[in-house]
């Protein structure tokens, strides 16, 4: 006669199998490796990537703040962009004491591009559209080979 296995107590402390005793599902890659990473971290290495890329060149970015924000803002209520393409990136000039700021817009970004490669040409040529415009220079100074794919 089959006696009935009664429920195992759930009492504190982890629990170390699933009920088909395979144990606990854990994640499918460690950390360091970038299937783990976000897309806004795969994001904003391709904008270091660039930054770095241009600093070779450029020794004074490293003076200059560059962020990864997901979308821009809209500059007052009831403001849209009617007739104007959605930004991909933009410049906040320096003062009192704040470095300058060089903005790319992430989702804008990914909404233009099909994948990793072309995402990185984008925000390569947001990034130095938006460095030229701060240093008042044309983006084929700041990058000779900008435009060229």
């Amino acid at each position: 006669m089959d006696t009935p296995v009664p429920p195992r107590a759930t009492g504190p402390g982890p629990r170390r199998r699933d009920r088909h005793g395979r144990g606990m599902r854990g994640p499918i890659a460690p950390p360091q490796v970038p299937l783990a990473a976000s897309r806004a971290e795969i994001f904003a290495d391709l904008v270091q990537d660039s930054v770095e890329r241009l600093e070779r060149h450029w020794p004074q970015l490293s003076d200059i703040d560059f962020l990864v924000l997901e979308v821009p803002r809209l500059t007052g209520p009831g403001d849209a962009w009617q007739d104007e393409p959605v930004p991909l990136g933009g410049t906040i000039p320096a003062r009192e004491g704040r470095p300058a700021r060089v903005v790319v817009y992430r989702r804008p970004v990914e909404i233009r591009t099909k994948g990793r490669d072309e995402r990185a040409a984008l925000v390569h040529e947001v990034v130095v559209e938006q460095v030229a415009e701060l240093l008042g220079l044309t983006p084929e100074t700041v990058d000779p080979r900008y435009g060229e794919d």
